[in-house]
């Protein structure tokens, strides 16, 4: 009997082990999220095997609000990184043009400043909350990675929101950018918002990857920006984004402050989240353990 107890002891343990590792399958669904007056379908994937405190990392669409689409083109990294992948849907309808999406919603259509709880960069951090409570996630902080129109709202929420609890961003193969530039008037620099030069020493502090497909270099594409303000970045965005970050950091430099910024590029790649996200991946690893 003595030994039947020992055995059965013995087995209970290397159940509770397995659990803590995280054995249970695969997750996949979608939860109804509410903040500053939006509505957002937030996506979501868990791999199996990944642990409560697993990375969690936000993937931000681009100008299709495609959210599920670009949740499918990174199913297969997460189940080997064993990431708890997280996409929230901007739709048309809550968040109507780019003005509203990837510029933030700001301003409203008069020009006149919007309340900061019903910004788009505003939604990441309660999701975040949510997330934690919805799918018990015990990380204390995230990574976000967003390509297109996506990347030009990582690359403006870097900026916006630097209370953040972000470990890690990745901005990829954003169309046109907004330089840090507080004498250009917004969306192609700073002037008429909120932010300042405390605000520019901050968001250079911060880790961000510029990360641009080599060849993403058509002048042409059918989504791509141009006015004179966007074409005074480059013709296509694999030289727009060169220009950004040369741009910004002779701007950390003049500041005298820190600049953590890094510039990547991915070879053969054109415009699709599902090439660069290999790379981006590779790159958003490095500080998920913080």
């Amino acid at each position: 009997m003595r030994c039947f107890w020992l055995l059965f002891l013995a087995l209970g343990l290397v159940g509770l082990s397995l659990t803590a590792l995280g054995t249970e399958s695969a997750t996949r669904g979608s939860f109804l999220f509410t903040s500053g007056g939006h509505k957002l379908t937030v996506w979501h994937y868990r791999p199996a095997g990944a642990s409560a405190d697993a990375p969690v990392l936000f993937v931000i669409h681009g100008v299709g609000r495609n959210a599920e689409e670009y949740l499918n083109d990174w199913v297969k990294l997460a189940e080997q990184e064993k990431v708890l992948l997280i996409v929230p849907e901007f739709s048309k309808t809550e968040f109507p043009g780019e003005e509203a999406f990837n510029s933030g919603n700001l301003f409203d259509v008069s020009g006149q400043p919007v309340p900061r709880a019903q910004w788009s960069y505003s939604m990441i951090e309660p999701i975040f909350d949510a997330v934690r409570e919805r799918l018990g996630s015990q990380r204390n902080n995230y990574l976000i990675y967003g390509h297109s129109a996506g990347a030009q709202f990582v690359q403006r929420f870097l900026y916006f929101v630097p209370e953040a609890r972000v470990t890690r961003l990745i901005a990829a193969n954003a169309g046109w950018y907004m330089l840090p530039e507080l004498t250009t008037a917004f969306p192609y620099g700073l002037k008429g918002t909120v932010l300042n030069e405390a605000a520019l020493r901050t968001a250079f502090a911060r880790p961000l990857v510029v990360l641009l497909g080599e060849a993403d270099i058509d002048p042409q594409h059918k989504s791509l920006r141009h006015t004179p303000e966007a074409d005074a970045q480059g013709l296509y965005r694999f030289a727009r984004g060169h220009y950004f970050f040369a741009h910004a950091k002779a701007a950390a430099a003049a500041l005298n402050t820190p600049f953590n910024w890094t510039l990547a590029t991915v070879p053969n790649v054109e415009h699709s989240n599902q090439g660069m996200a290999p790379s981006a991946m590779q790159h958003l690893l490095p500080l998920s353990s913080l």
